[in-house]
């Protein structure tokens, strides 16, 4: 079964428990490693053209417009296929409720017919929020796994949490 784990994620400003902190490493990226190292597989960033703003705020701002206007903001780099890959982990911050649109993006471009399907999603109270409905209108003919929600501030403690997610998936 070969697996591949598409993410998006933040670094620098991001909100860790009530606080605007800068991180090195996104919290979602630290947990596609996670699924990576447990089941193996590919990893794939999804990069946008267009940077979101440094400043924590301004891009919350910006991430409310582009889902207000169902925005699908350019990708530096794009899958056009997944035909190789069984499994896909969709990985990525809550922003809003679902996942930031440069993801939709990406999953709009491809064919999920016979693929299964899991969200992993990185949240600061938001869990999953209605991130799991979206990924079932989007991605077509897939099957569907039983999504993760990951504490954003604890995403670097939560390495046996998410392997343990990762394996009864695949």
């Amino acid at each position: 079964m070969a697996n591949l784990i598409l993410y998006y994620s933040r670094k620098g400003q991001n909100y860790v428990n009530g606080t605007i902190k800068s991180l090195a490493k996104g919290n979602t990226e630290i947990c596609a490693e996670f699924i990576q190292k447990a089941v193996g597989g590919d990893l794939f960033e999804i990069d946008t053209v267009k940077p979101y703003s440094a400043d924590y705020m301004t891009c919350t701002a910006e991430a409310k417009d582009e889902l207000r206007a169902k925005a699908r903001p350019e990708l530096k780099e794009a899958l056009a296929d997944i035909a190789a890959y069984d499994n896909v982990f969709v990985c990525g911050p809550c922003w809003w409720g679902t996942f930031p649109c440069a993801v939709f993006t990406q999953l709009e471009a491809l064919d999920f017919t016979g693929k299964k399907v899991m969200a992993l999603m990185t949240h600061e109270g938001s869990g999953l929020g209605h991130c799991e409905r979206d990924l079932q209108s989007v991605c077509k003919g897939a099957s569907f796994g039983r999504g993760l929600a990951v504490h954003g501030a604890d995403a670097a403690k939560s390495e046996t949490a998410v392997a343990r997610w990762a394996k009864e998936q695949v």
